[in-house]
């Protein structure tokens, strides 16, 4: 849908529901000036906030569409989610007593989704959802969607067999600069509902009890990770006993498994 589009749809909404601009305005906190430019298509020099404001007003959702010319985007967004799934895959290899289940769909009282992992330990009877997030883009989905599968979670899992004493939550967001800055900028929201930083997620994995919800990073380049990679959770915890102020962990991967949220 291109810019004139857009307007001309908002604008028959509006008509529809028997608004003026100005009644559309005021609930959206814009300018009138704003909606008419909205309204013919003159979207260029308008921040795209403004007019998702302008849509939310008329009931209205605005889906936005990436297009690229240089082949098939919604492959290189699976490679990446893929490329997630592998590094979590690797880990849990190494960790005693897990077992996972990728991608896990759902149709439960209406409800219907995908788990991007499910992880149980049967020793300890704790469930853990994973969301992979390969990046930050809305906050408030990214908590209502973890809400809604922890939430389905204990349905899920016993119809598998599994009797869960506790379900935990742990968003994985790909490891980058981009994200960093995007997480270190909500951090108060994120640390509250997401109380767990990547230390504490890394405990918790080693001795799952009781319920976690953690947020943390997770690099996603196919094959940084490895046996030796993992093996610097140790080393981590050195580094963090002893800090070298003049050269900080990379964020880059190469260091293992990063969980940890900078800032936060």
């Amino acid at each position: 849908m291109d810019d004139q589009q857009i307007g001309i749809t908002l604008r028959s909404i509006r008509i529809r529901q028997g608004k003026t601009q100005k009644d559309v305005a005021a609930i959206a906190h814009v300018s009138r000036f704003v909606v008419g430019r909205i309204e013919r298509g003159r979207l260029a020099a308008i921040p795209l906030g403004k007019v998702r404001a302008v849509a939310t007003a008329l009931d209205a959702r605005l889906d936005l569409v990436t297009r690229w010319r240089g082949g098939d985007l919604g492959r290189l967004v699976n490679a990446r989610h893929s490329a997630m799934h592998d590094s979590a895959a690797r880990m849990f290899r190494l960790l005693a007593g897990w077992e996972m289940e990728p991608e896990v769909s759902f149709s439960i009282y209406g409800e219907r989704g995908v788990i991007d992992i499910l992880a149980w330990h049967p020793a300890r009877r704790s469930l853990l959802v994973i969301e992979l997030k390969t990046e930050l883009v809305d906050l408030n989905d990214l908590m209502g969607s973890v809400d809604r599968k922890r939430r389905l979670a204990g349905d899920i899992a016993r119809d598998r067999g599994w009797h869960p004493a506790s379900i935990s939550t742990w968003v994985a967001i790909a490891d980058g600069r981009t994200n960093r800055r995007a997480v270190t900028a909500h951090t108060a929201t994120l640390r509250t509902k997401f109380p767990t930083d990547g230390a504490g997620v890394r405990r918790w994995l080693r001795e799952p009890q009781g319920r976690i919800d953690g947020l943390g990073f997770l690099p996603y380049v196919p094959g940084t990770l490895t046996r030796q990679d993992l093996a610097p959770i140790r080393r981590v915890r050195r580094r963090s006993r002893q800090p070298n102020r003049a050269q900080p962990p990379t964020s880059d991967g190469r260091n293992g498994l990063d969980l940890g949220m900078r800032g936060a």
